[in-house]
């Protein structure tokens, strides 16, 4: 292979930067200004003979991840409403990849970017290959909703019915609530030569109706779309519908009540027919900061833009009247290939509606999280001090199985309410829309501490969130700043100056996930909290180079992108090897969301030829081949999907038997160590150390349920034993885990 591609980001000296457009090029110019990145090498081609094809596509292996959410929702074992649940979550995911990895495909393929992949394919390859795996995969997904789930649930009294299967009593108030809620606010919008094709904003459901003038005898295309302000499945029997076992319980598409009523949209004219569609869209953001005066007016007005993106698939059903198809096939401008042909109902993300019913006999066991014992060791009735709790030692945090509320949002409401607190700094990537998080910046503000907020605005399809709460924050006092220019700020910390006795004190946080509270509930995540004097000193420095100028800042327990996290991570990966070498035990293993950057991969399969045991653990797109001869034979691959979304990222090195963990916010792909600013803390406390190697092994036992990877890039499931007995969950083993634990606390 060209050693050209090898590198995650070209060989430019300004982290690769031909790949980009002249905007982009000046935007990471003027990032160089404000944070010294050192220019990246690319990656060596690892010993040996090794062919070109030692990636997965990056594409393809996102398409793999989501067949293994599929694979839940076949799964008969799993609580019903559970795998209801991961039949919408499968949707939404399709949706977000078409939106952004399919219309990024396109677009580079419209301005003749045909580079091809580190897999060796180009763009246009890729675009078939996912056109044909993703057809199989909607058409699996469909089949897998009327075969299974849907006789399941009818088996359970809860029915998704038809017009005409209904009783009149029910028609008669689905038509009270239509005239009510639902035709107020339709618009139908006519296709004739005063009216031009209207625009279709993307993921809408719509309705193509074909009517007919009485009086002239000619026929007319409309379009009704199908509002998105009310529940897309409408329950017949009434809010509760559902929560009683063994009583019936009723459900009919939006459009299905819509269609019942058309004559009401239509008066004076004939309804032929009518046929659901649903265009997605382009939704991707590019925000040329450099030329911006005002990030939040650049980013409101490119949001208003994001509605207007070109198609880039087309769903139809599967009795959609031929005509009628060649018309939304020409005036939508796809190919062929985009449409995708369906059973109805449509957009099965709707199907969130049913997996919300309150039926504790179909859904995973109700979780409560405990709290660290670390929090509560010194207190009874009251409240953790989290102070006192982080002054006599780090706590390292296990969400959800810790809980949120009474860690890290309660470090911040106790920073916000302590009078000896002088300053908090926080970054906010994600956070929720009641947040108690910004509730607390805004109390701090209020009662005059120094309170500097990092919102990143940019955060993919927060967007409009992250700019409402930016402008709450500056209006209660908060010094809000929205990172440095040509990089999003993506690393979790929070960092508290607190007067003491002795002098300032600083305690800090670092996680791996979102100060998001409700997220913070099905994310698995870690965090740390710590007053460690080297840590709180690290975080200064970042902080000061994140909201000012501080170019030349060094860490010394924190690796931060995109400075230092890759090179960082290829110096600890190196060192195993020369152990190896020097015939002493090396390992490597990585937990993380991602693994794509080629950097990272081929240090590793560098450790793999040179004896060092690999484990990596990934939740979603792999571009790592394990188990090839020669190359990555000491190499395994695993993932864990479950009840909660697996997303914390650890690294750990067996370091000549001096274990050395980090943990932090970024994945390996090119945009966490390229173009956003990360950040990975080691950990000081031995247990914490040992307790992360004994998670890791769990996760990467044979005897734990997980999928597979081999060496063809095939993901394979292994959930049963030799006797067809399940596997161990690692995470009902953590519940488990958590729950003996507080029954030993109380003894």
């Amino acid at each position: 292979m060209n050693a050209e591609r090898l590198g995650p980001s070209g060989t430019g000296s300004t982290l690769g930067l031909e790949r980009f457009g002249s905007s982009e090029v000046q935007a990471a110019r003027a990032t160089q200004d404000r944070i010294d990145i050192p220019e990246f090498e690319p990656s060596q081609i690892p010993d040996g003979d090794i062919s070109g094809d030692r990636f997965l596509d990056r594409e393809l292996s996102w398409l793999a991840f989501n067949a293994r959410v599929l694979e839940l929702a076949e799964d008969p074992d799993l609580y019903l409403l559970e795998r209801v649940n991961f039949l919408s979550i499968f949707a939404s995911n399709l949706d977000e990849f078409f939106m952004v990895r399919v219309a990024g495909l396109k677009r580079r393929i419209a301005t003749g970017l045909a580079v091809p992949s580190p897999a060796g394919l180009s763009p246009i390859e890729v675009l078939e290959q996912i056109s044909d795996a993703a057809h199989k995969l909607q058409a699996r997904h469909a089949q897998v909703f009327a075969h299974q789930i849907r006789p399941a649930l009818a088996y359970e009294n809860i029915h998704l019915v038809h017009w005409d299967e209904l009783d009149e009593a029910s028609k008669d108030r689905l038509g009270t609530m239509f005239s009510e809620k639902v035709f107020p606010i339709l618009t139908p919008l006519a296709v004739d030569p005063a009216h031009p094709f209207p625009y279709i904003s993307g993921l809408s459901l719509n309705l193509a109706v074909v009517v007919r003038n009485p009086v002239s005898e000619k026929e007319l295309f409309a379009r009704v779309k199908v509002p998105d302000q009310l529940p897309r499945l409408v329950s017949v029997d009434g809010p509760r519908a559902g929560t009683v076992p063994g009583r019936v319980a009723r459900f009919i598409p939006l459009e299905e009540v819509i269609g019942q009523h058309l004559d009401q949209l239509f008066p004076g004219m004939d309804v032929l027919e009518q046929h659901t569609f649903r265009v997605t869209r382009n939704e991707d953001l590019e925000v040329e900061e450099d030329d911006a005066e005002n990030l939040l007016q650049a980013l409101e007005k490119e949001l208003l833009r994001r509605r207007f993106g070109p198609p880039v698939r087309l769903e139809v059903t599967t009795d959609i009247n031929p005509n009628v198809r060649a018309l939304l096939v020409r005036e939508l401008d796809v190919e062929d290939s985009e449409v995708y042909a369906l059973p109805a109902p449509l957009d099965l993300r709707g199907l969130s509606v049913i997996g919300g019913i309150d039926r504790s006999d179909l859904r995973y066991p109700k979780h409560v999280a405990h709290t660290s014992r670390y929090l509560n060791e010194s207190e009874t009735s009251k409240a953790a001090n989290v102070f006192a709790a982080m002054r006599r030692r780090d706590i390292l945090l296990h969400h959800p199985y810790d809980s949120f509320s009474t860690s890290v949002q309660a470090f911040l409401e106790q920073a916000a309410a302590d009078p000896k607190v002088r300053a908090i700094k926080q970054t906010l990537y994600r956070t929720s829309g009641d947040s108690p998080i910004v509730d607390a910046l805004v109390d701090a503000a209020e009662s005059g501490k120094q309170v500097l907020a990092l919102v990143e605005i940019k955060a993919r399809f927060d967007e409009q969130a992250n700019i409402s709460w930016a402008r709450t924050l500056e209006q209660a006092g908060v010094h809000v700043v929205y990172g440095i220019v040509g990089l999003k700020t993506h690393c979790k910390l929070s960092l508290v100056v607190r007067q003491e006795q002795d002098g300032l004190r600083r305690y800090c946080h670092i996680g791996t996930g979102n100060y998001h509270p409700r997220t913070a509930r099905y994310y698995e995540d870690l965090g740390l909290l710590t007053a460690d004097e080297q840590v709180g000193e690290d975080l200064s420095r970042l902080f000061n180079q994140l909201s000012g100028y501080a170019p030349k800042s060094t860490f010394e327990r924190l690796l931060v992108a995109p400075r230092s996290v890759r090179s960082g991570l290829v110096d600890r990966i190196n060192q195993e090897i020369a152990n190896a070498r020097s015939g002493r035990p090396g390992r490597v293993r990585i937990k993380v969301n991602s693994m794509v950057d080629e950097a990272i991969i081929d240090a590793l399969y560098r450790a793999s030829q040179a004896g060092v045991e690999v484990g990596v653990i990934v939740r979603g797109i792999c571009s790592l081949r394990p188990g090839v001869p020669g190359l990555s034979e000491n190499i395994t691959v695993r993932s864990v999907l479950g009840r909660f979304l697996e997303h914390s990222r650890v690294f750990t090195f067996a370091n000549g038997g001096d274990p050395v963990v980090y943990i932090g916010s970024a994945d390996m792909m090119h945009r966490n160590l390229d173009r956003r600013v990360e950040a990975l803390v080691r950990l000081g406390n031995r247990d914490d150390i040992a307790d992360v190697n004994a998670l890791l092994d769990r996760y990467l036992d044979d005897r734990t349920a997980s999928w597979h990877l081999d060496d063809q890039g095939q993901w394979l499931r292994h959930h049963l034993d030799v006797d067809g007995d399940p596997l161990s969950d690692v995470q009902s083993w953590l519940l488990a885990g958590r729950t003996r634990q507080r029954s030993a606390n109380r003894l």
